[in-house]
């Protein structure tokens, strides 16, 4: 019997989580799509190809020349038009797919938080009076800071921002995930930070920061995710590996 074909849109850990846990039953043949952003991505245990599509058109052009049976859109919730582009394919091909998007970040006792539809917004809801702003949403939307020269920013990403921002005052720190509480709060001592603009990203890897913020009672501006493809969603990768058993019954993967 052929064995299914996964094909994995990733960037996360849950997408490596997957990734292990497929590799490791080795009933299945996983290729995992990383759109190229990270210059050093992290080691995956199964086949990678880096790189964008082309489109939605070409994603259903490539699951169909591949043979694929599944596909898992387990891109970063802020990628929203991969995610798209991903729930456009599997419809025009009839190829099943399933979304792993972690949990939201809930608001708790003590959180500062004013919600806001984009980074744009949030750099204009910080005001007109200076501030130490960590603006913690990687480098991609860096450059927005640059409509708010008055504040003073301290930039962390995976990669450097490329080019530079035209600002007076900015530090950047080049660092990747996991935080701890105790790093986040000195982190945010160091450098007098009075407000946060992040994106609600969920997961445990970069919640540190929202942790410090309330014990610190600093105000953070959350940009909400915009709203999600109609596409069957689950939130952890055990409960993925739960629908990949009921479409491909493990005795079924073994042909014989």
């Amino acid at each position: 019997m052929v064995r299914p074909r996964i094909l994995i849109l990733g960037g996360t850990g849950e997408a490596r989580l997957l990734a292990e846990a497929l590799a490791a039953r080795g009933d299945c043949d996983v290729l995992l799509s990383l759109a190229g952003r990270t210059e050093i991505p992290a080691a995956q245990p199964v086949p990678v190809r880096v790189g964008g599509f082309g489109g939605a058109s070409a994603l259903a052009d490539f699951l169909k020349t591949g043979g694929y049976g599944l596909l898992i859109d387990a891109t970063h919730p802020f990628a929203e038009r991969i995610s798209a582009n991903a729930a456009f394919a599997a419809e025009t091909t009839g190829i099943t797919a399933i979304a792993l998007r972690r949990p939201e970040w809930q608001r708790v006792a003590g959180d500062r938080w004013q919600e806001v539809q984009s980074i744009p917004a949030a750099i204009e809801a910080l005001g007109p009076s200076p501030r130490h702003v960590f603006l913690a949403i990687g480098r991609q939307g860096a450059h927005h800071a640059e409509a708010a020269l008055q504040h003073h920013y301290l930039i962390r990403s995976v990669d450097p921002v490329e080019p530079a921002l035209a600002l007076a005052n900015v530090e950047y720190i080049l660092d990747r995930g996991p935080f701890s509480l105790e790093g986040e709060c000195e982190l945010l001592k160091q450098h007098h930070i009075d407000v946060i603009i992040a994106k609600n990203s969920g997961g445990a890897a970069t919640y540190a920061k929202i942790e410090a913020a309330r014990l610190l009672g600093i105000e953070v501006m959350m940009v909400v995710r915009a709203p999600a493809p109609i596409v069957t969603a689950v939130e952890t990768a055990e409960a993925a590996l739960a629908v990949i058993d009921h479409l491909f019954p493990p005795a079924m993967n073994r042909g014989v």
